[in-house]
């Protein structure tokens, strides 16, 4: 089930030291990481050089890492379940497991949408943000293949709870992204989940 506590407050959240090869976590990601139920498992697909991983890490949850890039999956081995994995082009490596959040960012290959949604438990939360539609206008990605038409998220969450989906231009850099955080319903009622303060 999903914790239904209220979100950490600022003091709480771990502070991310930013520096040339890390990354502060997606400020989505973080206003939403309260879903995941306490101390619980969360995939980090596709996890870069480890943001959010070390993010989510340092708030007592349970780190399974995957990217095709040796580098990026070493990067945060002493914190977190490894895999190197070309998730694109050979097996899905997480054949039979969930996980309580499945976080997802700057990244989109549509062939694994039902292994993304698959991953996450029943109750479980997914929280997804990459660029969509509008973004060639600002600079990479460009191609149709890699930004997301306009709904798209709310298309492939159909049936799930939806507690925030956004469409739209972010500053510093320009892009555009669209993002979701959404709750997989289980075999009770979908429930709501808490909301941040104004």
């Amino acid at each position: 089930m999903t914790s239904h506590t209220p979100p950490p407050t600022a003091a709480a959240i771990p502070a991310i030291v930013p520096s040339h090869c890390v990354q502060e976590p997606s400020a989505w990601i973080a206003r939403f990481a309260h879903l995941v139920r306490p101390q619980g498992s969360v995939l980090d697909l596709a996890c870069g050089m480890g943001r959010h991983t070390r993010f989510l890490s340092a708030l007592d949850h349970r780190l399974t890492s995957v990217d095709k890039a040796p580098e990026a999956t070493l990067s945060v081995a002493d914190i977190a379940e490894t895999i190197t994995a070309d998730i694109e082009n050979n097996a899905w490596p997480l054949t039979g497991r969930s996980f309580d959040g499945v976080v997802v960012t700057n990244y989109l290959w549509r062939p694994l949408w039902a292994l993304i949604l698959d991953s996450v438990k029943p109750g479980g939360v997914l929280l997804y943000e990459t660029f969509a539609q509008g973004n060639e206008a600002y600079g990479k990605p460009s191609r149709p293949d890699f930004l997301l038409a306009p709904g798209e998220l709310l298309q492939v969450c159909s049936g799930w709870n939806i507690v925030a989906y956004e469409h739209g231009l972010l500053e510093q850099p320009a892009r555009v992204v669209q993002r979701i955080a959404a709750i997989r319903p289980d075999d009770a009622a979908l429930t709501s989940a808490p909301l941040l303060p104004a």
